[in-house]
């Protein structure tokens, strides 16, 4: 009887104990943009899961939110004093966040955040406030015997096509009569798609959306290279070269791959499938240089701490915590995007040395390029998207962008400068 007394007393004191642990760890909630993804959740899940059980201090309690609608939920929140301790936020909207105090800057070990692709650090004025668990880069789909049959070279990294040269490629494939476009640029894809993907190319001629330096539109993107954007992407469309804003879906879709398109502008979440169909025909070229170096889009995704968080030390803790290459090399294999660490990208399926995506990796780390580091792009980029849509469809270059310049200096009069 006395041994039975002596376990029991065990066995309650040990309960005993734990519930004391548990009720002593800090609760950290945690808002996620990807509701509905069910293997996007279990992934984060499991690094929450480890990391409860990796110390006693915190508990990390996620919810999660339909991407179409957290946004506003995370303004309201912001309004209502009732933001998380952890949010996620899309790159380039983070300095929107961060100048309305939603954010704090980050307390992550410097050693961690140099591992990284640049795209997956989000900054502003100095700080880091956000970091990726991955990125995304896009580059030109081509079949490489298609370009053979017309003597086209095959561009590299450290030597891709001039504009010049890209000019010549476009009329020559667009000679053969082969194909409804030469080159599917996605005008089917609309919203962040354009400031994403076409921002870029207007960056290579030397224009942008807004002039960091000066916090102005105006000079920028209605300057001389961006005018001169404008009027060759204008071309693409006058030269029946490029299908316009009636794009339909199912054809940016599977256009390429059924042979409408030539080449295609397109990122690596779509890059599988053409594997799958296209095997070693199948090529991923690097972006053109259009005068100021090849450049693609970069920043997906990122995770900050929210400045009115009581719980900034624990909620850092966890951010670090979640940038293991295990945990990086396991999102990519299991959504496909690029790890953002040589040393994940090694260890995953897709984008190791050697395997099937690795151009991706070698893109975002070569030619990836921020979108216009601003609190103002939030409206720049839907002003950007207005003016490539306008003059797709043959308004005036000039008045187009210089509407677009009036617009964001507007916005930016408005919030005092930013």
């Amino acid at each position: 009887m006395k041994n039975i007394k002596s376990i029991l007393l065990m066995i309650f004191s040990s309960i005993f104990l734990s519930a004391n642990i548990a009720s002593a760890a800090t609760t950290l909630s945690m808002w996620y943009h990807g509701a509905g993804n069910q293997t996007e959740k279990d992934l984060l899940m499991q690094i929450v899961n480890d990391f409860n059980n990796s110390q006693s201090d915190y508990a990390v309690e996620v919810q999660d939110f339909p991407q179409e609608s957290y946004n506003d939920s995370v303004t309201a929140a912001a309004l209502a004093g009732n933001l998380p301790d952890i949010i996620d936020v899309d790159g380039p909207i983070m300095p929107n966040w961060a100048w309305s105090g939603y954010l704090a800057p980050l307390s992550i070990s410097q050693d961690v955040l140099d591992k990284m692709l640049p795209g997956a650090i989000g900054s502003w004025n100095g700080e880091v406030y956000s970091v990726g668990l991955w990125d995304a880069a896009c580059a030109i789909y081509a079949r490489k015997s298609d370009l053979e049959e017309n003597g086209i070279r095959i561009p590299t990294l450290d030597n891709p096509w001039t504009k010049s040269e890209f000019d010549n490629i476009l009329a020559t494939l667009d000679s053969t009569g082969k194909y409804d476009y030469v080159f599917d640029v996605g005008m089917a894809w609309t919203g962040e798609w354009y400031a994403y993907a076409f921002g870029p190319m207007m960056q290579s001629f030397g224009g942008d959306l807004f002039d960091t330096s000066n916090g102005k539109a105006d000079g920028m993107i209605n300057g001389d290279a961006a005018i001169e954007f404008g009027e060759w992407w204008q071309s693409l469309m006058n030269n029946g070269y490029a299908p316009g804003t009636s794009q339909d879906g199912g054809d940016r879709e599977t256009g390429f791959l059924d042979g409408k398109y030539a080449l295609q502008l397109n990122g690596n979440w779509a890059a599988v499938p053409a594997i799958e169909q296209l095997g070693d025909d199948m090529l991923f070229l690097p972006s053109v240089d259009f005068g100021n170096g090849p450049k693609i889009g970069a920043a997906s995704w990122q995770f900050g701490v929210s400045k009115s968080s009581k719980n900034q030390e624990g909620a850092n803790a966890f951010i670090e915590f979640m940038l293991q290459d295990q945990y990086l090399a396991a999102f990519s294999d299991g959504i496909g995007l690029i790890p953002p660490t040589a040393q994940s990208a090694a260890m995953s399926e897709k984008y190791r040395p050697g395997g099937p995506l690795e151009v991706f990796f070698e893109l975002s780390e070569a030619q990836a390029t921020l979108r216009a580091v601003t609190p103002g792009y939030v409206v720049a980029s839907k002003e950007f998207e207005k003016a490539i849509a306008d003059i797709s469809n043959g308004a005036d270059v000039a008045d187009a962008l210089d509407a677009a310049a009036d617009a964001i200096d507007a916005d930016v009069a408005k919030n005092n400068g930013y």
